[in-house]
C-alpha cells in the first residue's frame, strides 16, 4: 500500500473518530473528558515504551520526527473509543457480562489492528504479537475502568437503599 493511501486511510480514520464524538450526551462531558485525558496519559507511556524498546515499529504516522508512537491511535482513537467503553459500561450485570464487554471492546479494536499490520505499512510487529496487543488493551480498559470508579465513586446497585 502506498504511503499516501495509508495517509488518507489516517485521515478517515480521525474522521470517524472525530464524527463519533457527537454522540456523547452532553451531560456525559467532563466524564469523557476526564476518561479520555486519563487513557491518553497512560498510552502514551504504553506506548513509547514498545516503540523504544523496539517490538513495533509505525512507518507511516503523524508527527514522525517527534516520536515513533503512532500519535493517531495512541493518543486520539483508543482514547476515544475508551470513553464510549466507560460511558456504556454494564454497571448492573454478572462478572460474565462484564467480561465478555471487556473482551468484546478489546477484540473490536484487535481485529482492525491486526488487519491494518498485516496488509499495511502503518504498523510493524518486530518482537509484538497480536495478543500483546490483546492483553494490553484488556488490562488499560481495566486501568481506565478502576480510575472511573476512583475518581466519580459511582454508587453501587447493591448500596443504593429502597
Amino acid at each position: 500500500m502506498s504511503r499516501l493511501i495509508e495517509q488518507w486511510f489516517l485521515f478517515f480514520v480521525w474522521l470517524i473518530t472525530l464524527a463519533s464524538l457527537l454522540f456523547i450526551p452532553k451531560e456525559k462531558y467532563r466524564v469523557a473528558l476526564l476518561v479520555f485525558l486519563f487513557k491518553q496519559c497512560v498510552t502514551w507511556v504504553l506506548g513509547l515504551l514498545v516503540v523504544e524498546w523496539g517490538w513495533i515499529v509505525y512507518p507511516v504516522r503523524l508527527f514522525g520526527k517527534v516520536n515513533g508512537t503512532s500519535f493517531t491511535f495512541e493518543y486520539f482513537v483508543y482514547p476515544v473509543i475508551s470513553i464510549f467503553f466507560i460511558l456504556h459500561y454494564p454497571e448492573r450485570r454478572g462478572i460474565g457480562v462484564k467480561l465478555a464487554y471487556y473482551a468484546a471492546f478489546t477484540t473490536g479494536i484487535m481485529i482492525p489492528e491486526y488487519v491494518i499490520e498485516r496488509y499495511t505499512g502503518l504498523i510493524d510487529y518486530l518482537y509484538w504479537t497480536w495478543y500483546w496487543s490483546w492483553i494490553s488493551l484488556f488490562l488499560t480498559f481495566g486501568v481506565s475502568r478502576w480510575f472511573y470508579v476512583w475518581y466519580f465513586k459511582p454508587v453501587r446497585p447493591d448500596k443504593i437503599k429502597p
